[in-house]
């Protein structure tokens, strides 16, 4: 049985953030909680889940897809079938082509957006770590990665990117107008708060605070952008100082309630405040958008600011999607001599085992004989067997155009010269 490789995910176009939060596995990505074991029918494995999307990566025989959701739902306390309805499967090529697509960030809300790079390279460090990548994973992502590079360098789809944190700041503006006189509270201090930081000081922002788990990073961060960091036990006491809070923490639970905000809006005489919860699964209750003069947005609300920046990048995406076309098939062909090489290796020694068990018989019924007569026979029988297995060698690897017909041409050869009952072999680690 061939080896295959599989994607199975879903992401913001086919899950609203409800659902994506209800199966995100952001904290099932680390070693002791590792979501997808490579055992049964997966021998290869990455996971790599974000605000907008979750993705499985898996390389074995049998039935992978159908153990990669299984994993996936009973890591969430859930079943395949709840899962089923939001989910993409990518099978080989197409697992490629997306996996290649979302590293260059063509898949993106925010088409040509830089995080989704470092998340994808954070997650096949996590799953390098795991020990649950091999031969085919390896490839695949440091293919994945140069493609990326290619996209960023040859094409032009980045250089007018908006980041969420970008679009977040831009919704606040639509609110509030001039930020002289606003105050802003950053729950989390990751990269998207630091994006958010740095739009929020562009448009003018008076005053920022940054509430982190770990204090020291929100000092570091706060320092950063002259702003001030406070105790995480401690925002709520803050939050009647602000106008604008962006969250974006990889809490499980939400960190905001609306029975938190009930008393916040009364020590602010009912100024509005303006929720912008970046995060997935998502850091303010939903019910926090029932209180009057509150505005809670979401990730999912920022895509109408999104589309507005879309049309400008929308042709690069097009030279960009032919860079990923290109690879894609240089992938393929890599994939076609990785295929081939076991029964090309299993050809060879057929032929060198039976060459040398000919020569030992022969060399016995000779006699003895003249030192230089046995690496003679030995370099003759060599390039004898290396002549004999050129043709069916060249046949298996066949030309560019004919990688598609590599398993029907691996089966006949396989049977030709009794090479048949070999099974998928589990590649090891290595790069």
């Amino acid at each position: 049985m061939d080896c295959e490789l599989y994607l199975v995910g879903l992401n913001h176009r086919t899950a609203g953030v409800d659902v994506r939060e209800r199966f995100a596995l952001t904290n099932h990505c680390d070693k002791e909680h590792w979501a997808l074991p490579c055992q049964g029918a997966i021998s290869e494995a990455l996971i790599l889940s974000t605000c907008n999307r979750v993705e499985l990566v898996a390389s074995g025989c049998g039935d992978v897809a159908g153990q990669m959701l299984h994993c996936w739902a009973t890591a969430r306390n859930a079943c395949s079938d709840d899962l089923r309805p939001y989910v993409y499967i990518h099978k080989n090529l197409e697992a490629v082509r997306h996996l290649f697509s979302v590293a260059s960030s063509l898949d993106s809300m925010v088409l040509g957006e830089p995080q989704i790079l470092g998340q994808l390279k954070t997650a096949y460090r996590k799953a390098a770590d795991n020990h649950s990548t091999g031969v085919i994973l390896n490839r695949l992502l440091h293919k994945a990665f140069s493609v990326a590079k290619r996209v960023r360098t040859e094409t032009a789809v980045a250089s007018s990117a908006v980041s969420i944190s970008y679009a977040a700041v831009e919704l606040a503006k639509r609110i509030f107008g001039e930020m002289h006189d606003q105050s802003a509270m950053l729950i989390g201090a990751g990269e998207m708060a630091e994006l958010a930081a740095t739009h929020l000081l562009q448009a003018g922002i008076k005053e920022i605070f940054v509430a982190n788990r770990t204090l020291a990073r929100g000092q570091e961060l706060a320092a950063q952008f002259k702003g001030t960091a406070i105790p995480f036990e401690q925002l709520v006491d803050h939050l009647s100082r602000v106008d604008i809070i962006i969250t974006s923490t990889g809490s499980v639970e939400p960190v905001i309630r609306a029975r938190d905000i009930r008393a916040v809006l009364k020590a602010r005489k009912n100024r509005p405040m303006f929720f912008i919860d970046i995060a997935v699964p998502r850091d303010i209750d939903p019910d926090v958008n029932g209180l009057d003069n509150v505005y809670l947005y979401d990730i999912d609300d920022l895509k109408e600011v999104v589309e507005e920046n879309l049309a400008t990048r929308r042709d690069e995406a097009t030279k960009a999607a032919a860079i990923v076309d290109e690879e894609v098939e240089a992938f393929s062909q890599w994939l076609t001599s990785l295929n081939v090489q076991p029964t090309i290796v299993e050809l060879i020694n057929r032929a060198e085992n039976m060459a040398q068990a000919e020569l030992a018989r022969t060399l016995k019924r000779l006699g003895p004989l003249d030192e230089s007569v046995r690496p003679a026979l030995e370099a003759m029988l060599h390039s004898l067997v290396r002549k004999l297995n050129h043709a069916p060698i060249m046949y298996l690897k066949g030309d560019e155009s004919a990688h598609d017909q590599s398993p029907a041409r691996i089966s006949l050869i396989r049977r030709i010269f009794d090479l048949e009952g070999k099974t998928c072999t589990r590649r090891s680690s290595g790069s």
